[in-house]
């Protein structure tokens, strides 16, 4: 992840990391193989920089929850689409017996161009 993330901002690397272990930590306990894990960067453009992760897996048989369920405040697990929806920029789930697939995205702004300074 680092490579494809290379010169990003130390903040959307560190977010990126975290939410792609939280979604392949879910998809290891809760889905099937083959799991993959796709990251695609967009930019820097006058629109700034936009990182799209996206893991699929072999599918699982119970539904996923339409929005993160609140863990209990002693759960040792339970927290990651809640950490996903608390990072994330827009994100979904779906769920299937054929299929998972987890999709986020991650933008943050331009910054200042050289013209402005």
């Amino acid at each position: 992840m680092a490579v494809a993330l290379y010169d990003a901002e130390t903040d959307l690397l560190d977010d990126a990391r975290l939410i792609g272990s939280e979604l392949a930590t879910n998809a290891f306990t809760s889905g099937s193989p083959p799991l993959v894990l796709c990251i695609d960067r967009r930019g820097p453009s006058t629109d700034g920089l936009a990182i799209e992760i996206t893991l699929t897996d072999g599918g699982c048989s119970c539904p996923g929850p339409a929005s993160p369920p609140a863990p209990d405040e002693e759960a040792e697990s339970g927290r990651g689409l809640a950490i996903v929806e608390a990072l994330a920029d827009a994100w979904s789930l779906t769920t299937g017996t054929r299929g998972t697939r987890a999709w986020c995205r991650l933008t943050r702004g331009a910054g200042p161009s050289s013209a402005d300074t």
